[in-house]
């Protein structure tokens, strides 16, 4: 009986034992897999190792193509280097509305992180095709007016960026202020873009202000440009074009006629002064371009979502003006100007 129960006594030892190791191994499994949860985890918030972005631009001229350098030196600045961890598919329109939704329906197919939208048509025939994308807009005056977000400052879409938007009721103010003998303005502008509309009708309402004569120029094309503009001759004193598309790509048709006649013609932006414009107080659309990259880059971390990103503007114009264009036309330029 004694050594029964020694060897009872034995058995139950062992068991306890056996039992014990087999609870702390339980324990290290759950916490092993603990750790790997974790570690799984964090590795889902950390960069991909490439990112795809689809641009559309209306056509090919200064202002956006500048726009769309600041773009890309914005990213390469964040760490977004093309070649490296980015790929971007550059699409240009022509100026051609038919191709605008051409580009933006093979951009949307091909479903990259984010489209970058150059001008107005270009924003308005992305923007029609998704509303998962996220798109990234520069070079349009007004995105709300043209449809594009709910509101300006909380677009509430997938659609945010930049607005070119002028300081015309300035620009108008400078003309008073550098011609002052002036009577009427002819505002010359392609009547089927949405951002020329908006500016134009901005224009009208200075001048009105100023007690200046409103004299109306549209185009829809551009063999129609020099038509009008010679119709104008002797009849304004002074040429006022916005940040239009068609008439900064084709500002020789303008100047080539308003030059000889001696009538200046005032700018929205710097990039029609070397199509022959006497001078600018608008915007810089390579910093605007930067502005959108890093509104892109954002998005990208995920730091911020296009519906709750205001539509961000330039809050310092640019002065630029063609000195010996001004001399020629007998334009003084104060000083203050020059400084």
């Amino acid at each position: 009986m004694k050594k029964f129960s020694f060897f009872m006594a034995l058995i139950l030892i062992m068991s306890l034992l056996i039992s014990c190791g087999s609870a702390a191994s339980d324990t290290n499994t759950n916490t092993s897999n603990a750790v790997n949860t974790e570690i799984s985890n964090d590795d889902s918030q950390t960069k991909k190792d490439q990112y795809a972005i689809g641009i559309i631009q209306l056509a090919p001229h200064v202002a956006l193509d500048n726009g769309y350098k600041g773009f890309v030196d914005a990213l390469a600045n964040r760490g977004y280097v093309e070649g490296e961890n980015l790929t971007l598919d550059y699409n240009n329109a022509q100026g051609d509305q038919s191709n605008t939704t051409t580009i933006a329906q093979k951009l949307v197919n091909a479903k990259p992180d984010l489209i970058f939208a150059i001008a107005t048509q270009s924003a308005q025939a992305v923007a029609s095709q998704t509303t998962d994308i996220p798109i990234v807009i520069t070079a349009v005056t007004d995105a709300a007016q043209s449809g594009l977000v709910k509101d300006n400052n909380k677009p509430d879409t997938n659609v945010t960026g930049t607005s070119d938007l002028t300081p015309v009721k300035e620009q108008m103010e400078l003309i008073k202020e550098l011609l002052p003998e002036t009577k009427s303005v002819g505002v010359i502008f392609n009547s089927s873009e949405d951002n020329s509309l908006i500016q134009a009708k901005m224009a009208q309402e200075a001048l009105e202000e100023l007690g200046i004569d409103y004299v109306e120029l549209t185009v829809s094309k551009t063999d129609e440009i020099s038509q009008v503009v010679q119709s104008a001759m002797g009849k304004v004193d002074v040429m006022y074009t916005p940040t239009d598309n068609l008439i900064s790509n084709n500002m020789t048709a303008v100047t080539n006629i308003t030059t000889p006649a001696g009538v200046p013609v005032f700018c929205g932006e710097e990039g029609m002064l070397e199509g022959g414009g006497l001078l600018t107080y608008g915007v810089d659309y390579y910093e605007l371009g930067k502005q959108a990259g890093e509104m892109a880059a954002d998005i990208l971390e995920g730091k911020s979502k296009p519906q709750d990103m205001a539509i961000q503007t330039m809050s310092d114009p640019v002065f630029k003006v063609n000195l010996e264009l001004a001399k020629e036309l007998g334009v003084e330029i104060p000083e203050k100007y020059l400084d």
